[in-house]
C-alpha cells in the first residue's frame, strides 16, 4: 500500500480542519478526521502541541519593551501569562509593564495580583508575582 496515496485520499474524503468542529454524528473532531470526544490526543501529541505554542509565545514575548531585561525566572513568568492570556492580554497590564520597565519588580508582582486575571486564576497569579518579586 502507499501511504502517500492514503493520505491524499484521506484529505480529499475527510477534509483538512485547523479549528475543531463538530462531524456529522456530532462528535468533536479536528485536522483530517481525528475524533477528539473518542480518541482525544496522546501525550506525545500535546506535547508536540505545547512545544509549537512555546516556540509562539516566545517569538511573541520578544516584542515587549522590557523582555531583555528581564532574567530568565522573570522571562518565564512573562512567558507563562503570554501563553495563558495571549499577547493582547499581557498588553494590557500597563502598570506592571510600566514597573518592569523601570526594575520595579514589588510592583509588577502586586499589579499581576491586582487585576481581573489574578481572581480567574487564583493561586497560579500568587505563584508567578511571587517569582516576579523574587527573580528567583
Amino acid at each position: 500500500m502507499n501511504k502517500q496515496e492514503l493520505i491524499d485520499s484521506l484529505k480529499e474524503s475527510e477534509g483538512v480542519r485547523f479549528k475543531p468542529y463538530r462531524d456529522t454524528v456530532g462528535k468533536l473532531t479536528i485536522g483530517v478526521g481525528r475524533n477528539l470526544d473518542d480518541l482525544g490526543i496522546s501525550d506525545d501529541e500535546a506535547n508536540y502541541l505545547l512545544n509549537n505554542d512555546i516556540e509562539r509565545v516566545l517569538d511573541q514575548c520578544t516584542s515587549l519593551p522590557y523582555w531583555l531585561s528581564l532574567n530568565d525566572e522573570r522571562k518565564a513568568v512573562i512567558a507563562e501569562m503570554l501563553f495563558n492570556l495571549g499577547l493582547s492580554g499581557v498588553k494590557k497590564f500597563k502598570n506592571m509593564s510600566a514597573a518592569l520597565k523601570e526594575n520595579n519588580f514589588d510592583k509588577a508582582a502586586a499589579e499581576m495580583l491586582n487585576s481581573k486575571w489574578a481572581n480567574q486564576v487564583g493561586n497560579r497569579a500568587v505563584r508567578l508575582a511571587n517569582r516576579m518579586k523574587l527573580g528567583c
